[in-house]
């Protein structure tokens, strides 16, 4: 009988992924930056291979998300020799949607949501932002006020 330690060491080498600390078919590429507490769900991928990703604390990453620093498009067309690799940067309190997409050269402000099927391209989103769609609509401090009132202090 094979052990759970070993069960998992075997699964990992067939689909070429390495341990982490999120969910086993949670595909980390490169060396990303990754706060304490953000959980990522089954079926992302971090690529920060040959790039800069930082994601903040207390981040909740779905299900089935791309955060992708890579973008290969006009290599495979021949408008390009190499791929093209952009930093990304996602603040601390950050929900990213299931099936969302965030590509290089994106920075997403703190306490931003990006909602479920959201493609985000090399933009800057402003804190308490939501932002939803592609082409993505960028709603600017959308939940600022509620934060606020939230985490007001008693005089």
């Amino acid at each position: 009988m094979v052990d759970a330690d070993e069960f998992r060491e075997s699964f990992l080498r067939l689909i070429h992924n390495r341990d982490n600390p999120y969910h086993p078919l949670v595909w980390i590429n490169g060396e990303p930056e990754i706060g304490p507490r953000t959980t990522i769900g089954g079926f992302s991928e971090v690529n920060a291979k040959g790039a800069r990703v930082v994601i903040g604390a207390d981040c909740d990453i779905a299900s089935f998300v791309a955060i992708n620093a890579a973008d290969s498009h006009r290599r495979a067309i021949e408008l390009a020799d190499a791929i093209e690799r952009r930093d990304i940067r996602i603040g601390d309190h950050v929900f990213i949607g299931s099936h969302s997409v965030i590509l290089g050269g994106a920075n997403i402000g703190h306490h931003s949501v990006i909602a479920a099927g959201t493609v985000v391209r090399a933009v800057e989103v402003a804190p308490f932002s939501l932002v939803l769609g592609n082409p993505a609509i960028i709603k600017p401090g959308y939940y600022e006020e509620a934060y606020r009132r939230r985490h007001q202090r008693p005089r």
